[in-house]
């Protein structure tokens, strides 16, 4: 496939970019003018997209790849100044709201952030704007505002330890009128994130930007998605899966990774086409112009561990359907762009599907210097049909990564990486990215600030808490900053 048919554009740079990490005086970034100031930042720099992760509500664990719902928005981004220019909170109260914390304070936000919501419900009145937002997504708005408004009425514990009368989807939505008042404060919230982030996505689009969001393979067990479609779920009569996934044990996790999620009923998706698929890829479309699909080798296999165990010692691969799903997405989507996360054990399968759907793939820097001929070198690049980042939300910071570089690792990065005196190593690995012939590069806005993991690591894999949290410095966007990430994007033939 022809690498042009999947982005439209050739030889451009992005930035990674969390919308929770934007500055902003409420505690966690939002859709409001930072937003806009980070476009006209991009825009001043060159740069073609934005890479935000996903934008799925939070739950346990504050992780977007954890969210009650994979087709929502996050109530935490809804921007609290607009709200105020909308006159449906005044003065006094977004400043009883402000929070100036250096780092995203999850707890203080679940325990005021649906306060302030509220408040501001109160005094909306639906307008045709908003009825007609209902009526066009009636069906993710039922089941969100119903499965939410449950989580209310049993204190936000797990769906399988509600009665059965609301455990059980169909019963509990053909007695949803019981919950309807509830239900319309999370329909109202969608309403205002959706609202507020098609005003961000046209601000981009005015400045020839594309936005960039990730795609979780998997989706929670305690989520809207599952509670309402489990037969698309293998689990058991009590609705607890049967199997679960993660990943083998390797050198670095001798446990392997145990992540939880439900795995798919592969063979019931396959004999229906594929919809539950379809009606998400369709929901992430709205959100975003690219869609960078997380884990994407769990198409081709997939690693499941029996229910229960207490590491993935005890998993086994089983193959999956990512051919024919990817043929009944490009059916349905033929001009869809995305970027598949190929990361991880590579098997033969993994690169059928690759070749099958022409997406371009990873290539991640911090890999490429671990052998002698990495398929992550820029040199060991077949085509531009590939995005190069010099790290991720899941890597170390690149600063301390280099730091770490110890042996024959440090050797080749020394040997492949060419030195500019007049600038960082850091800086130095940004450029190696920019001069390969990927078709794009991204770089996490962390490493153009040349921050160390202790001032920017965004997550840790593997790990349950502090992660998420990591906010930029309100005084990010400096002239010396612009200029030097222009020169380097300029120089490189990267500019939008």
């Amino acid at each position: 496939m022809e690498y042009t048919k999947n982005f439209g554009f050739r030889h451009k740079a992005g930035i990674i970019m969390p919308v929770s990490s934007l500055p902003s005086k409420y505690g966690i970034g939002s859709f409001g003018k930072a937003a806009l100031d980070f476009i006209d930042f991009l825009d001043a720099t060159g740069q073609k997209c934005w890479q935000v992760l996903p934008l799925n509500p939070t739950s346990y664990g504050d992780s977007p790849y954890q969210s009650p719902s994979s087709t929502a928005g996050n109530p935490y981004l809804i921007d609290l100044d607009i709200l105020g220019k909308k006159k449906l909170l005044t003065k006094a109260e977004l400043k009883d709201n402000r929070n100036n914390a250096a780092r995203v304070d999850y707890g203080w936000l679940y325990n005021t952030r649906y306060t302030i919501l509220r408040l501001a419900y109160s005094r909306f009145t639906p307008n045709p704007a908003y009825r007609s937002f209902v009526k066009k997504n009636h069906k993710m708005l039922e089941d969100y505002g119903l499965f939410m408004a449950l989580k209310v009425h049993y204190g936000h514990c797990p769906w399988t330890l509600w009665k059965e009368e609301h455990r059980d989807y169909r019963k509990a939505i053909a007695n949803k009128e019981e919950f309807a008042q509830e239900m319309g404060f999370w329909c109202w919230v969608q309403y205002e994130f959706f609202t507020q982030w098609q005003e961000v996505l046209a601000y981009a689009h005015q400045k020839g930007i594309l936005i960039i969001g990730d795609m979780p393979i998997y989706v929670a067990h305690d989520s809207m998605d599952v509670w309402a479609s489990p037969e698309q779920f293998l689990l058991d009569e009590q609705f607890q899966p049967t199997v679960v996934a993660g990943c083998p044990p390797d050198g670095f996790t001798p446990d392997g990774q145990l992540w939880g999620n439900p795995i798919y009923n592969w063979e019931k998706m396959e004999n229906d086409g594929f919809s539950w698929w379809l009606d998400r890829f369709r929901a992430a479309y709205r959100l975003y112009d690219i869609l960078r699909i997380d884990h994407f080798r769990g198409f081709a296999g997939y690693y499941n561990i029996p229910y229960g165990d207490a590491t993935a010692r005890n998993g086994k691969w089983d193959p999956a359907p990512g051919i024919p799903l990817f043929q009944a997405f490009r059916k349905a989507f033929p001009k869809a762009k995305v970027i598949a996360e190929d990361l991880g054990y590579i098997t033969e399968d993994v690169l059928e599907l690759m070749e099958s759907t022409g997406f371009p793939g990873m290539k991640m820097l911090h890999f490429a210097f671990y052998d002698e001929d990495a398929e992550y070198l820029p040199r060991m690049y077949k085509n531009p049909n590939c995005v190069v980042y010099s790290a991720s939300h899941d890597s170390d910071c690149s600063p301390t990564w280099i730091r770490n570089l110890r042996g024959e690792a440090k050797r080749r990065f020394n040997q492949e990486c060419p030195r500019n005196k007049a600038q960082s190593r850091t800086y130095d690995l940004i450029e190696f990215a920019y001069r390969s012939i990927a078709n794009l590069a991204m770089v996490p806005i962390q490493d153009f600030l040349q921050l160390k993991n202790e001032e920017g690591r965004m997550n840790i894999p593997a790990t349950a808490t502090g992660n998420w949290s990591w906010r930029i410095s309100p005084r990010y966007d400096t002239p010396k900053l612009r200029k030097n990430i222009l020169e380097l994007t300029a120089k490189t033939h990267r500019s939008k």
